[in-house]
């Protein structure tokens, strides 16, 4: 069975990301834009020497593939926890 990247409900993915961003934030993983994972870099894109539009928003190239797990596992964590909670309160 090949696998996909395509959401079940397109509409998600904004509420994915969202909780993505939030749960990197809490285990301090220096992700996104705003949160530059190296000095020198954001020194250059306020120079000019690096165009701040070629930075990329979703960029996790520096995060090790177990902090992106757990990202990942709490994510899942969550959305089973938030999926029980609705169970149990009808």
């Amino acid at each position: 069975m090949a696998r996909s990247n395509n959401k079940l409900v397109p509409q998600s993915k904004k509420a994915l990301d969202v909780l993505k961003y939030e749960i990197a934030a809490e285990l301090g993983l220096p992700v996104g834009k705003h949160m530059s994972f190296n000095a020198d870099t954001e020194f250059a894109t306020e120079l000019g020497s690096i165009p701040s539009s070629s930075m990329k928003e979703d960029y996790w190239g520096h995060i090790s593939s177990r902090d992106a797990g757990a990202v990942g596992g709490t994510i899942t964590k969550r959305l089973i926890q938030r999926a029980e909670e609705a169970l149990f309160s009808l």
